[in-house]
């Protein structure tokens, strides 16, 4: 097996950026969802309200972040310093601190998306914990919706496809790294993996939503996959494709490297 795609997203739920390496650091990859968008309340926005957001594209130059989409002029933000005064936000059941991220970017966001929001940023590494009930205690998470990185296989994604009439890419289900080489579903059965020189604990299978009926390119939204996958990977209320990770140590993971199974499940989930 193989490592063959690494995605970040540095605004969550905006559209992803492909690199060739990352770094790993406890929270995520280096640069993955430190920022994120919130509505009037505070309370997170992703796709699953606001489908727009997938037309977001936004990365970082030094300290600034770059903003981009359709209809929009180029807006570039500072990194909020560390003076800035900072603001409780939501995410599921978290409350966060972060810093805003200004006027400039508030309003343009709230154009885009033609409902009132904010941008905020991540400025401390140790905001916001990991779920206890399955990853190590002290466990740290980015904006992400519960767990550092999100793992995903081309083997599952072409046992889905087999059973669609029009395939879906892998984008839909907005993976950090996917792994190429492994039979269709062997990811349920992983409890720790090796990717290059860096250790993960493989925490729970991901429960998947509305965003992976939402077209990355365009915003559209449909049925698939999770008609398809409702079939076959259903389990209570909740359908599964991927798997959460929590990395063990930091270093650095790059596009080709081995990955290795280093402890197996004793009861495969899901």
């Amino acid at each position: 097996m193989f490592l063959s795609n690494i995605h970040i997203y540095p605004v969550k739920s905006t559209r992803r950026i492909s690199l060739a390496e990352a770094r790993v650091e406890f929270l995520g990859l280096e640069g993955d969802r430190r920022w994120m968008v919130v509505d009037a309340a505070h309370r997170f926005l992703t796709q699953r309200e606001a489908p727009r957001l997938a037309l977001v594209q936004a990365w970082r130059v030094e300290l600034r972040l770059m903003l981009a989409a359709p209809g929009m002029n180029l807006l570039s933000v500072p990194l909020p310093g560390a003076t800035a005064h900072r603001l409780t936000v939501n995410v599921w059941r978290d409350s966060v601190m972060a810093s805003p991220a200004g006027d400039a970017a508030d309003q343009w966001f709230t154009s885009f998306l033609g409902r009132p929001c904010q941008l905020v940023y991540m400025d401390n590494p140790r905001a916001r914990l990991a779920n206890p009930d399955y990853a190590a205690p002290g466990s740290v998470v980015s904006f992400a919706d519960g767990f550092p990185l999100l793992v995903t296989s081309t083997g599952s994604l072409a046992a889905l496809n087999r059973l669609m009439s029009k395939p879906v890419p892998m984008h839909r289900f907005r993976p950090n790294v996917v792994i190429a080489g492994s039979e269709a579903f062997a990811e349920d059965n992983w409890h720790r993996i090796q990717i290059g020189g860096v250790c993960f604990q493989v925490a729970k299978p991901c429960t998947r939503c509305i965003i992976t009926t939402t077209s990355q390119d365009t915003a559209v939204r449909g049925k698939e996959p999770l008609r398809t996958l409702s079939t076959f990977r259903k389990r209570g209320s909740n359908v599964y494709f991927g798997e959460n990770l929590v990395p063990e140590t930091p270093g650095t993971i790059r596009v080709g490297d081995e990955v290795s199974v280093l402890e197996w499940r004793p009861h495969p989930k899901p």
